[in-house]
């Protein structure tokens, strides 16, 4: 399957701005953004002193290219989820934030089982993931309301999952998740998220001016 593999820092200095894609580290003096938040390349730093004024395309592009990062998605998939928010009854830009929020690996982030999300596709990928008692290594599988995620239960004695429960605490889950069982760290999908719910720094209408050209 096809993935980003280089340097994920790179991809916040591109965007200029913290994706918080390395968990933990990105809140420390220990990130890398913290010394060099200028663009990556030979002449970064002097691009960040001489930007011309961007155009409108090139900030919707921005804007799309930063949610990608954000979620993790390639752009043929990215796209797939812009067609189907478009089917969709209600604001495009709003389903389709929806629709990533919804991806299981995003699901396992949100319910802090996993410092940041490509941690938590990792451990959808490694199979230590199940959604109702059904173990499910697909970090695209689309979660719905009412259905349980959970960790299995032979993957509870691992190291990694004792010290999470220790954890836990110490990151606010959305109020559309329940995490009702820190113990067997299960938690359950209550309702799709509403947009205010949604916290990431996404200006979604910019995405759909730019899919809409």
């Amino acid at each position: 399957m096809a993935r980003y593999v280089g340097p994920v820092c790179k991809l916040c200095r591109r965007e200029g701005m913290k994706l918080f894609l390395k968990g933990e580290k990105c809140y420390t003096a220990k990130c890398p953004f913290e010394k060099r938040s200028y663009p990556p390349g030979q002449h970064g730093r002097e691009a960040s002193f001489r930007r011309r004024r961007a155009s409108n395309y090139s900030i919707q592009l921005r804007e799309k290219q930063k949610t990608r990062r954000i979620y993790g998605v390639l752009e043929r998939q990215f796209r797939r989820y812009f067609q189907e928010a478009e089917r969709l009854a209600g604001l495009t830009g709003e389903n389709l934030l929806r629709l990533l929020e919804s991806r299981l690996d995003n699901v396992v982030y949100r319910l802090g089982l996993g410092d940041s999300r490509s941690q938590a596709r990792q451990l959808v990928q490694h199979g230590h993931i199940t959604v109702n008692d059904r173990k499910t290594n697909i970090p695209s599988f689309s979660v719905r309301p009412g259905d349980i995620v959970a960790v299995r239960p032979e993957s509870r004695r691992l190291k990694y999952f004792k010290e999470r429960k220790d954890l836990l605490g110490k990151r606010t889950v959305p109020s559309w998740l329940d995490l009702y069982d820190e113990e067997h760290l299960a938690g359950r999908m209550l309702s799709l998220p509403e947009r205010q719910e949604i916290e990431v720094p996404v200006q979604e209408q910019l995405i759909v001016e730019f899919y809409s050209r």
